[in-house]
């Protein structure tokens, strides 16, 4: 995924396997993106600062061009990362702020993206990744069957969204049934960003399958072909008619005495074989049909006698293609920088001599809110051609940027380069200890000569 957020023309990788006879790993929220963002970002700002570049710029000059296929064979088709960089610049004064701060305090920034749904399928049957059901009964309400868990990121809600936008009807005739596998048709599951995009466009395409229902019966309502009929606000009628106009209710009623009883469609989506990845052995790691983008912006207070690091506020801009519900995303991304927020200064899992340190919630250490700092959240909206409505994912796209942030804001406030995470008083301590031990060593040898 690397080259999916900077515009790389070559690149090598070697990954190596270790076994470690420790539990076994499975997937947290943005995997495989945010250990090797922090190392990738941190290289970027360390690289910035020996050759007295400012962090901004080093990312602009490496900015993609949308539309466009990187070496790996990923496609990118919306980009908005340059907006979002110029929006957290601007919303944190960087320019005006940054090594200004005073002692023990300082501004660090990054950028990050994910996928909106993993393109291979998982399964090699044939089957979609995603479909929905609609069914429209004799109480006029419209019922959205799907297989799609809304885990907590509400994706019920953009489902019933994207069916009421569609049928130009209220959002409450739309009523969601998820997840129970008695009545709901199959769905591949909520992971990897997936949901709005491919449950989103499955969505879309049933609904536009229930309304050529309703416009052949409001058609034949009206004397009218179907292609004459448009809809809107629950009313069907005829441009620049004579002002007839059927309600949503008059047209379900004909619709469902034509059908001889309640109609239900389907709608289905499977992505296209040119957004699986390259044909080289892994090319399908990371291939996507459309990449979120963010830059963020963290301010931190660090105490140099306990090693205390405060996190003071942090500003972050996403690129999300399109908000369906802009106060879904914006929670979103502040609960995706919140969770890295833990990654960076608390969570970890440890072991010593095999046996895990971190056990349990008293020893794991999440953030609570007094560590939670004000988070501006900006959304930027490239429109992806490919999404719903243009939307692609909202919810682990601005996760990774945070941890390389927080220590680049950490090298702002007392110039030291963190490399091991989280970043706990201990280890703030150590690091110190090692630079002044450095500096004497230094001292002595300079001495000596």
């Amino acid at each position: 995924m690397l080259q999916g957020l900077y515009d790389i023309p070559a690149i090598a990788y070697d990954g190596v396997r270790v076994y470690t006879n420790l539990p076994p790993c499975g997937a947290m929220r943005g995997h495989g993106s945010v250990d090797v963002r922090f190392a990738f970002e941190s290289l970027l700002d360390r690289m910035a600062r020996e050759l007295g570049l400012d962090p901004f710029a080093v990312r602009r000059v490496n900015l993609l061009a949308a539309p466009t296929q990187t070496q790996n064979g990923l496609r990118i088709e919306s980009y908005g990362l340059g907006e979002c960089l110029d929006w957290v610049e601007q919303a944190s004064g960087w320019r005006a702020r940054r090594g200004r701060l005073g002692p023990g305090r300082g501004l660090g920034m990054a950028c990050s993206h994910y996928v909106s749904g993993a393109a291979k399928p998982i399964h090699w049957t044939g089957e979609p990744h995603a479909v929905v059901h609609l069914r429209l009964d004799f109480d006029g309400g419209i019922t959205l069957l799907t297989g799609a868990a809304d885990i907590g990121q509400g994706s019920s809600t953009v489902m019933a969204q994207a069916a009421a936008e569609i049928l130009g009807v209220h959002l409450d005739r739309v009523r969601v049934v998820a997840a129970d596998s008695l009545l709901t048709p199959k769905d591949n599951g909520s992971y990897s960003s997936r949901v709005t995009f491919m449950v989103g466009n499955a969505t879309i395409e049933a609904a536009r399958a229930l309304l050529t229902h309703l416009r052949a019966a409001a058609a034949e309502r009206l004397g009218v072909s179907e292609t004459a009929i448009d809809h809107e606000n629950e009313n069907f009628f005829v441009p620049g008619g004579d002002g007839a106009t059927l309600s949503f209710a008059e047209v379900a009623q004909t619709a469902l005495a034509r059908e001889g009883g309640a109609i239900t469609v389907k709608g289905s989506f499977t992505c296209p074989v040119e957004f699986q990845g390259g044909k080289h052995k892994g090319g399908a790691v990371g291939a996507t049909m459309g990449f979120s983008y963010a830059a963020q912006v963290v301010e931190v207070a660090v105490d140099d006698e306990t090693g205390m690091v405060s996190v003071e506020k942090v500003w972050v801009a996403q690129d999300c293609g399109f908000a369906i519900n802009p106060l879904a995303v914006e929670g979103q991304i502040q609960g995706a920088v919140w969770m890295g927020m833990g990654q960076a200064i608390g969570e970890e899992t440890r072991y010593e001599q095999g046996l895990a340190v971190h056990t349990s919630f008293l020893d794991y250490r999440v953030p609570t809110i007094v560590e939670s700092p004000p988070i501006s959240v900006h959304i930027v909206e490239s429109l992806d051609p490919n999404g719903p409505f243009g939307a692609k994912e909202a919810s682990e796209g601005a996760l990774a940027g945070f941890l390389p942030a927080l220590t680049n804001a950490i090298a702002d406030a007392l110039g030291l380069e963190i490399d091991t995470l989280p970043v706990t008083p201990d280890r703030i301590l150590e690091t110190l200890a090692q630079r002044q031990r450095a500096r004497r060593l230094a001292k002595a040898l300079e001495e000596m000569v």
